[in-house]
C-alpha cells in the first residue's frame, strides 16, 4: 500500500486543530462540515439542488460570516455580519430559487482569532419542507 502525504497550504489548514469533517454520502444527501477556521480562512460545503436549497451555520463565537450561493453564480443569502447562527434558503415555490445546479455554503472568518464552526450544512430538495 502506498501512502501519500499532502501538505495543506493556507490559513485554514494552519489553524485546524482537529481537522474539518466533510460528509456527503449520496447524490443530494446533505453535505456538512465542522472545525476550526483560522483568521481570513473559510470552511465550505457543496451540494446539488433541483428545486430548493437551505443552508444552516452555527459557530461557537461571533466572528464568521455565512454565505449561501449558487456555485459560480449569485448569492442566495448572506449573514448581515459576524454571527453565531445562520439560516438561508431558496425555494421555487417562493420564487427565490436560482435554478438547478451546485450550491455552496461557506463560513468565512474575518476576525483576528480562530473561530470554531460547530456545523455548516446544506439541505436540498426533499431533505426539508
Amino acid at each position: 500500500m502506498k501512502i501519500r502525504r499532502i501538505a495543506a497550504v493556507g490559513t485554514l489548514a494552519a489553524a485546524t486543530a482537529g481537522g474539518a469533517l466533510l460528509t456527503a454520502s449520496a447524490a443530494n444527501a446533505s453535505s456538512q462540515a465542522y472545525g476550526w477556521v483560522a483568521p481570513n480562512g473559510q470552511l465550505c460545503v457543496y451540494q446539488n439542488a433541483s428545486y430548493q436549497v437551505r443552508g444552516e451555520g452555527h459557530a461557537k463565537l461571533p466572528g464568521v460570516t455565512f454565505r449561501l450561493r449558487k456555485t459560480g453564480g449569485s448569492t442566495v443569502a448572506v449573514s448581515p455580519g459576524p454571527v453565531t447562527d445562520f439560516a438561508g434558503e431558496g425555494r421555487t415555490s417562493l420564487g427565490t430559487f436560482l435554478g438547478a445546479g451546485q450550491y455552496q455554503l461557506c463560513a468565512n472568518n474575518n476576525s483576528a482569532g480562530s473561530v470554531y464552526v460547530k456545523q455548516i450544512i446544506i439541505l436540498s430538495d426533499n431533505e426539508f419542507s
